[in-house]
């Protein structure tokens, strides 16, 4: 039996206070009737003794309280699952944006998704080829993790995102693999870039979108990623699929996390977010993984932009601490016009000497990456020294470093973003590179594997 009440008492905004509740849970679903049968829905924010704080998903404008009815419909935020998802958009609350018809739902689930048991969890250490050089040679990702991209406003994370949902695969199995795109927060430009190249290049057939665009409610981006991720864990855990979820942009989920508990007239966190941030994002990174006995996995891809480029900033920062590394998009070298503009150098993936080596890349790739990041750094240092000193304070060595540096931009870091390299052309390119510097600085790497791969290149 739904309970329903005519004691709306007070709207402050997205928020509804309601007197006189019994039995009502937290996170339930309500819908709120007006005396000419229009229909808002709302989610119970917090539960006080008799009373109820809901949150509306629509805008509260030209609600007569008076005459409303608040309806408790006794269960969650659901979202309605089934295969036909795939190759659908729909917004952030998971009704259709694409004119198509409603998912006649297999299952019903709850978009909190149901906690992975720790002990159940399985290690993540199968490769993800996204084609990107950067990405898969030096900071690979790993079936299973989570690996967020930092970038800046104005840098092109929304192409490296399509480039990642487009390219992304599993080796072994690449016929069940999926993508879910969720788009938190962006304008109408972005989501039409999205949309119509997924739909140019036939990735969309693997793809679910969620698009919460920047005018629609500060609700419903709160639930887009929660909904993106429960359509993964389905396709993951029910379907036996590889899933890729990326999350674009996380920055805009944090700002309508700040704009609710503002009106919530809570006490404010650091630059004025709320305390339980942390808490919040880990419950929404924690749902990537696998599961033992299970086939399939849900792997993270988050993107944030975070404020006046600061790493320090609560988003980034308290992301670093929960996720398994990060990707930075440098723009400096957007400048340069580097393409992607990956930063190799502070970017990071925790779990990359899990998923490489032979039987999953190959061989060669772990020496190489630990050599490739060596000469890159010293490259650097000693193009900062000429800046300084010049060119003339540098050894024949060091200006075949910096001759190095420029070339490991130029060639492997920028491949712009129509350009999909296998694992081995990376590593390719990588020995292409590590010949333009003596056979004996590479200490890093083994003679059997220099006998086998290493060629040095012509002296111009």
């Amino acid at each position: 039996m739904l309970k329903e009440y005519k004691t709306i008492r007070e709207v402050v905004g997205p928020l509804m206070l309601v007197e006189g509740v019994s039995g009502v849970k937290y996170s339930e679903l309500v819908e709120i009737e007006q005396a000419n049968g229009e229909k808002r829905m709302g989610r119970v924010l917090e539960v006080e003794g008799d009373r109820a704080m809901l949150q509306l998903f629509e805008s509260s404008q030209g609600l007569k309280i008076d005459t409303a009815k608040a309806r408790f419909l006794g269960r969650s935020i659901e979202l309605n699952v089934s295969m036909d998802m795939l190759g659908r958009v729909f917004d952030g609350l998971g009704r259709p944006r694409d004119n198509g018809p409603e998912i006649i739902p297999e299952m019903r689930l709850d978009m909190n998704g149901s906690p992975i048991n720790p002990a159940a969890r399985d290690y993540p250490d199968e490769f993800i080829q996204t084609g990107i050089s950067a990405i898969d040679g030096l900071n690979t990702l790993v079936r299973g993790q989570k690996l967020p991209v930092f970038s800046g406003s104005g840098l092109p994370h929304a192409q490296l995102a399509a480039q990642i949902a487009r390219q992304a695969r599993v080796l072994a199995d690449d016929a069940n693999f999926a993508v879910v795109f969720g788009a938190i927060g962006i304008t109408f430009e972005e989501a039409d870039f999205f949309i119509n190249d997924f739909r140019r290049t036939g990735a969309i057939d693997r793809t679910v979108l969620f698009m919460n665009l920047a005018n629609d409610p500060a609700i419903e981006r709160i639930a887009t990623p929660r909904m993106a991720l429960t359509a993964a864990e389905y396709l993951a855990f029910e379907k036996d699929m590889h899933v890729l979820v990326i999350l674009t942009d996380i920055t805009n989920y944090a700002e309508a996390l700040r704009e609710v508990s503002a009106a919530r007239k809570e006490v404010p966190g650091r630059r004025g977010y709320p305390g339980y941030l942390y808490t919040d994002l880990a419950t929404m990174y924690e749902r990537a993984g696998r599961i033992r006995g299970k086939k399939g996995s849900v792997t993270q891809i988050p993107i944030l932009t975070m404020p006046e480029d600061d790493k320090t900033h609560p988003i980034p920062d308290l992301t670093g601490y929960i996720t398994e590394g990060q990707i930075i998009l440098s723009r400096e070298l957007y400048r340069k016009g580097i393409q992607p503009p990956i930063d190799v150098m502070p970017s990071l993936s925790r779990l990359k000497d899990k998923g490489i080596g032979a039987g999953k890349t190959r061989e060669d790739h772990a020496p190489t990456m630990n050599q490739l990041f060596a000469a890159y750094s010293r490259g650097k240092e000693a193009k900062e020294l000429a800046v300084i000193l010049g060119d003339a304070a540098l050894t024949d060595l060091d200006k075949k470093y910096a001759r190095f540096a420029d070339a490991f931009e130029k060639e492997y870091v920028s491949q712009g973003y129509q350009t999909n390299r296998s694992i081995e052309e990376t590593l390719n390119i990588g020995w292409k590179l590590l010949g333009m510097l003596p056979r004996s600085e590479h200490k890093r790497i083994r003679d059997a594997m220099l006998d086998k791969y290493y060629h040095p290149a012509e002296e111009a």
